[in-house]
This record gives structure tokens, sequence and C-alpha cells, in this order.
């Protein structure tokens, strides 16, 4: 069992980044889902549509960097904002043709079921396996991909196991994630295929 990528997503429903290294804490990867998109009556952007949540489509053409103190989102035109600053909101608001601010969310958490999320190699070859195409481990939008052989729910057999990622973190998974509409959406090609 290897790690093979770590990703984050500095802002809820929006792609992230891949990274070589992450510090981990209680509430899972630093700076991961902290911040959100926020309409004018305070749903958050998603993909779908409840009490809390207000499908926006358009999310998947921003990306969220992190950034101390405060992440970056970069518009499909390349250009960045801190996701505090009118400028940003302004832009931001055009691209998703409605009035938007992004805002951090340090009460509520922002992940699934779980502060950390994992998806294997052998698992996507199950799927592959079975829906006869392969699958991008980006569209699952977990925040660790763990190449081991085979093909099939591997993960499944990790419940109430403890798990070492690296020489300092230990993960225990306690449940299976139930994956958000997010990873139904369509997304833009990436400049440099790091979109997730």
């Amino acid at each position: 069992m290897q790690l093979a990528e770590i990703r984050r997503y500095p802002i809820k429903s929006l792609l992230g980044e891949q990274l070589a290294t992450v510090e981990v804490e209680q509430r899972g990867l630093v700076g991961d889902r902290l911040w959100a998109v926020r309409d004018a009556d305070g749903k958050l952007g998603s993909g779908k549509n409840t009490r809390r949540f207000r499908r926006m489509p358009g999310l998947f053409m921003l990306r969220g960097h992190f950034g101390e103190p405060v992440p970056v989102v970069e518009l499909p035109d390349g250009r960045r904002f801190g996701a505090d600053e009118p400028a940003g909101h302004e832009a931001v608001s055009d691209v998703l043709a409605r009035r938007v601010t992004i805002e951090r969310e340090a009460r509520i958490r922002h992940h699934d079921e779980g502060p950390v999320s994992l998806i294997s190699t052998a698992a996507l070859r199950r799927l592959h396996d079975l829906l006869g195409e392969p699958l991008d481990p980006v569209r699952f939008r977990a925040n660790l991909l763990i190449d081991v052989p085979g093909g099939d729910f591997v993960e499944d057999g990790w419940l109430g196991r403890a798990i070492r990622i690296g020489s300092e973190v230990v993960l225990r998974p306690c449940q299976r994630l139930t994956r958000c509409v997010m990873i139904d959406l369509p997304r833009r090609a990436s400049r440099n295929q790091d979109s997730s």
C-alpha cells in the first residue's frame, strides 16, 4: 500500500489542488474545505438544493488554492483573488451569474462524513471493470489516493483498522463515505491536470 496522491479543496465545491505534502490535524487536512461560496440568502454553493445548500452551476469553473490567512480563488481566465477581496467576490459573482461572497466556515465542517477521505486504485480498477471505462480519481474528490494491487473495493476491509500515512499520521476509517452530488458534475479542462 502506498500513498499515490494528496488533494485539498480549500473552498468547498470548487476545484482544488494536488499536493506533495500536507499537514493533518483533527479537523482533516490543514486548509481543506474551510471556506465556501455563499449567496445573498446565506445558502452555500453546491451541486444540490437543500435547506443549507443552493445548486450553483459553474462552481467547477473556479479553483481554490490554499493561502494564509485566506485561500485564493482562480477564475477560468487565470486571474486570482484572495477569497476575502471585494473584487474577487464581484468576479466570482459574474462567473456564477448570481451575487455571492466567499466566507470562512469555522463552525460547520464541509466534509461529507469524515475529515479525511480515501479512495484506492484497486476500487478504481473495479469500477473500470464494472462500467467498462476508466475513472479519473479526481472525480471522487477524495483527499488521499492509496495505490494498492488488485481490483476490488479494498477500502471496505479498512473499516475500524489503523492506516499509517507517513511517519506521523494514523487514520482509522470508521464508515464508508457517501459521496455528494458534486462527483456527478462535469469539470473544466485543467491546464496542469490537477483539477479536483
